[in-house]
């Protein structure tokens, strides 16, 4: 039987399960809490916290405290060096996700399990294509080959057993047979940590091959693919790789890079599909093209909690919610227990709920990436949307950006500074300011507030960034490529001013 028609076999299966939980989340949910507190009862953090006597949610919210990077560090520390482990969760792990802060280097070291591989990474790749088929049911895309373009992976010195590198590159390195069939390039490009170089012979690599999907962070896929139009000298993609059909993509909003892409692939039939997956697990899918939001994945072993940002204070929140009491369009941040021994953890990242049936929702930004210098509250959905618009208008491109405060000063107003590398310059960046400052204004009424009469807030600044700024800043920092990325909201002015210093050195 052709491996196309088995695929879709399975896929069907998978369907079905899928309909079950959109039917019936808050049960699968339960179901997945009781799972995990059930498995990890009997290791370190399950005795300290009791998990013998957690018989309904509110024990579990009770007894199980709030936590983040800091309180579990200890744990993990002592799971990087003990081999018995049995520490936060009972399966030996040997796999740790290396993520650090955007703009700090303090590298953190999350646990990757053998179940967090397989039910929840590994699964949540078969089920974007399942929900992909589901649409377009007479795709044949095992017929060529899927550009992955992942991190890079390394040995640590902690111990001779464990590992830690990019969640993409751990992945690529456990990759199950149906995904690496049709995988390229070679492991040994794909793990390659100097991304220069790794780029350079990607592009030389799969320029002659049968590409039918893509898939990476959109500002490193579009390095990649305009190098590769370089290389052979076509004038879009689809001339190099005649049967691609679909970019599943990641990391980052894809608004600001969407105009660039249908401008590689001018054809109203190349398919985009999002995906929610981090260093701590895998949490949506884009399951409806015709809609810029993810479907909640709520069998891959994770349980899901939420703080309302109006109340939000890191560890201290007063108030925490599972999924069934949410409500449409509060913006939350994100509390997962996982397969992997993160209990009640606070990733860092915020989400909206644009439907309850099923539980759809888009990411709105980050807890601690944003700015409300001035009661503007303004997050990092807002910034996407505008610049996109702004560039749209002003035929403008962007490389990349991010945002700051401008302080009152004596009788000044305070005011927004925005950093941008242009791929291509808008005619009038005056014109570009206005765009970008309405479009602020019609989706976010706080920052209209605070700009009406030039009060509190005054016409945005935008400040050109020089070519490859961005990029020079990560080198430095010993960051470029994987997963590292410049953070688009900054409630303080401290990276603005290192950036500005680079600036005005490359000038």
């Amino acid at each position: 039987m052709p491996f196309n028609s088995i695929f879709s076999w399975i896929i069907k299966k998978r369907l079905h399960q899928i309909e079950l939980f959109q039917k019936y989340p808050i049960d699968v949910q339960w179901d997945v809490l009781r799972n995990l507190v059930e498995t990890a009862k009997e290791t370190e953090w399950g005795k300290k916290y009791r998990f013998d006597k957690i018989k309904v949610y509110k024990d579990f919210h009770n007894q199980v405290p709030l936590t983040d990077y800091p309180t579990l560090r200890p744990y993990i520390d002592k799971m990087l060096k003990d081999k018995k482990q049995n520490i936060l969760w009972p399966s030996e792990i040997n796999w740790f996700a290396k993520s650090s802060g955007t703009t700090t280097g303090k590298s953190k070291f999350l646990p990757v399990s053998k179940e967090a591989l397989e039910d929840c990474h590994y699964k949540g790749g078969k089920d974007l294509l399942s929900l992909y088929y589901n649409q377009l049911p007479d795709r044949k895309l095992y017929k060529g080959k899927h550009l992955i373009l992942g991190g890079s992976a390394e040995i640590t010195n902690l111990s001779r057993d464990s590992y830690f590198g990019d969640l993409s590159a751990i992945i690529l390195k456990n990759m199950p047979w149906w995904a690496e069939i049709r995988r390229t390039p070679s492991k040994e490009i794909a793990l390659m940590s100097d991304w220069e170089e790794k780029i350079e012979k990607l592009a030389q690599k799969t320029k002659d091959q049968d590409i039918y999907i893509i898939a990476g962070v959109p500002s490193w896929m579009l390095v990649l693919c305009n190098r590769i139009l370089e290389i052979t000298g076509k004038n879009h993609l689809r001339e190099v790789w005649p049967n691609l059909e679909l970019f599943m993509h990641g990391g980052v909003s894809f608004e600001p890079y969407r105009e660039q892409f249908q401008k590689l692939i001018p054809f109203d039939d190349m398919n985009y599909v999002e995906t929610y997956n981090a260093s701590e697990g895998f949490f949506g899918i884009q399951d409806d093209f015709k809609k810029n939001e993810l479907l909640l994945m709520l069998d891959y072993g994770i349980f899901f909690e939420f703080i309302p940002m109006s109340d939000f204070d890191g560890t201290n929140s007063a108030t925490v919610i599972p999924l069934e009491k949410v409500e449409l369009g509060k913006n939350y941040a994100l509390v997962i227990s996982t397969n992997a021994g993160l209990w009640r953890y606070i990733i860092g990242d915020t989400v909206r709920f644009t439907c309850k049936s099923p539980y759809r929702f888009k990411i709105t930004g980050r807890t601690k990436s944003f700015i409300n210098a001035f009661g503007e509250e303004l997050v990092v959905e807002n910034a996407e949307q505008a610049i996109a618009e702004a560039c749209k208008k002003s035929k403008a491109e962007i490389s990349n950006y991010t945002a700051a405060p401008i302080y009152m000063e004596g009788q000044e107003s305070g005011g927004h500074e925005w950093l941008i590398e242009f791929k291509t310059l808008p005619e009038n960046i005056e014109a570009f300011t206005h765009i970008l400052d309405g479009e602020l204004k019609a989706l976010n009424s706080d920052y209209e507030a605070k700009r009406s009469g030039n009060l509190s807030l005054s016409m945005p600044k935008v400040t050109v960034a020089s070519k490859g700024l961005f990029d020079g800043w990560l080198k430095n920092s010993n960051k470029l490529g994987g997963q590292h990325k410049i953070p688009r909201l900054n409630n303080n002015r401290e990276l603005m001013e290192e950036l500005l210093e680079l600036n005005m050195a490359e000038i």
